[in-house]
């Protein structure tokens, strides 16, 4: 995590539970983190047209409510590394968990007869979203966070290592590079975390392009984003829905 040593910029004092490794208010006084910032446009541009093409395309719900989940975390991380104050890290981090249950309800529903409902999938999935909820509002302990989301994405990881494994294996390649890209934006987001003073120290000595470079958590931001936006793709070639989109 960040030095306590950052500067104070247009939003004030930090209030959120986390700072990450970029310099804070380095680029400019309205922004806390620029590159963390910015590399948010992933998340938010390419899923609003995945979606308004679903809808043109006359796809089912599960596929449209995925595009605007990505979406929606892609702006609640934007807000949280902009101001770094705590209700905007809650925008960010809630629908981490509430889109990746969408991501698993779907996952587990790609056999299903179109438009019908998993009312007890459902009520699983909204049940562990109110308790981790409720928990997290309470705790404010992001390792708490970080273990549920974990889990999701585990099971999601298993998920599809089956289908690709057992069930339909020519989506190997889609389902395997999706996963790859995310465990990439993983691993970098733990070598910001864990050596952030090391970078901040090469950041000084090397050219701004190089230093811009080094910024990991971005980097994940980018990573992850695209490793969501395949997945969906993924999930929508289970079902044979790929070509009526993409």
């Amino acid at each position: 995590m960040a030095p306590a040593a950052d500067r104070e910029g247009y939003w004030g004092p930090t209030t959120s539970t986390l700072d990450w490794c970029e310099e804070n208010y380095a680029v400019t006084w309205y922004i806390a983190e620029f590159w963390n910032t910015v590399s948010n446009l992933i998340m938010i541009i390419p899923p609003i047209f995945g979606a308004i093409q679903s809808v043109r395309d006359g796809l089912e719900k599960r596929y449209i409510a995925s595009y605007l989940a990505l979406t929606v975390v892609g702006m609640g991380s934007w807000c949280f590394h902009m101001t770094l104050k705590y209700e905007m890290q809650l925008l960010d981090e809630l629908p981490m968990i509430y889109s990746c249950c969408v991501f698993v309800y779907c996952m587990f529903e790609c056999f299903k007869m179109k438009n019908s409902v998993n009312y007890h999938l459902l009520f699983i999935l909204v049940l562990f979203s109110l308790i981790v909820t409720t928990v997290y509002l309470k705790v404010k302990e992001p390792v708490f966070h970080q273990v549920m989301y974990g889990m999701l994405v585990f099971t999601l990881v298993l998920r599809s290592i089956y289908i690709v494994t057992w069930v339909y294996p020519w989506l190997r390649g889609l389902g395997y590079t999706s996963l790859g890209i995310f465990l990439l934006g993983f691993l970098l987001w733990n070598i910001d975390n864990i050596f952030c003073d090391s970078l901040r120290n090469f950041r000084k000595k090397m050219p701004p392009i190089i230093g811009v470079a080094t910024q990991f958590h971005a980097w994940w931001h980018i990573l992850t984003g695209l490793g969501s936006y395949l997945h969906i793709l993924f999930r929508k070639g289970t079902s044979g829905q790929l070509n009526k989109n993409h």
